[in-house]
């Protein structure tokens, strides 16, 4: 039997999986996984600038714009001058966007349940483990407002 060279290779096959997976259940919904975790760290959010969005998702405005551009487009997001800081613009979900945080939701719902049967009695074992490892590497779960050792959503 063949075994994997490096101990995470078999981590980051599942994690493929596990994205494939997720990108057709939100295939309906017409958005890619990454959308979804942007409009569901919105949810958490509320009002938000795009550069507070991409810092909580690391990555540059630049890239960040892209993704609202996208989500512009489809009528999730809206955009418009903020009016504590007339410099800046303010993100906000719309109802269709608010609409579709059930869609994500339970389509990530499906994908934890995959995996639960996938992993049996050792399910809670390995979600408790990849929050530590998340945690341990740096990660945060996006938009999240309380301490890291409080959260347990996925994102």
């Amino acid at each position: 039997m063949q075994t994997d060279q490096h101990d995470f290779h078999g981590l980051l096959h599942s994690a493929d999986l596990i994205e494939a997976e997720l990108r057709r259940r939100l295939a309906p919904f017409g958005i890619q996984p990454r959308q979804a975790r942007v409009l569901e760290a919105m949810g958490r959010m509320g009002r938000t600038s795009q550069a507070d969005l991409a810092s909580a998702f690391g990555v540059t405005s630049a890239s960040m714009s892209t993704m609202t551009d996208r989500l512009l487009a489809a009528g999730y997001i809206t955009r418009a001058v903020d009016p504590a800081s007339r410099r800046q613009n303010a993100l906000e979900l719309t109802d269709k966007g608010r609409t579709l945080l059930a869609g994500i939701a339970g389509a990530w719902a499906a994908v934890d349940n995959s995996i639960r049967d996938a992993l049996g009695a050792d399910a809670a074992a390995f979600f408790d483990l990849a929050r530590r490892l998340r945690d341990g590497l740096g990660g945060a779960i996006p938009g999240a407002r309380t301490t890291r050792a409080d959260t347990d959503m996925s994102g």
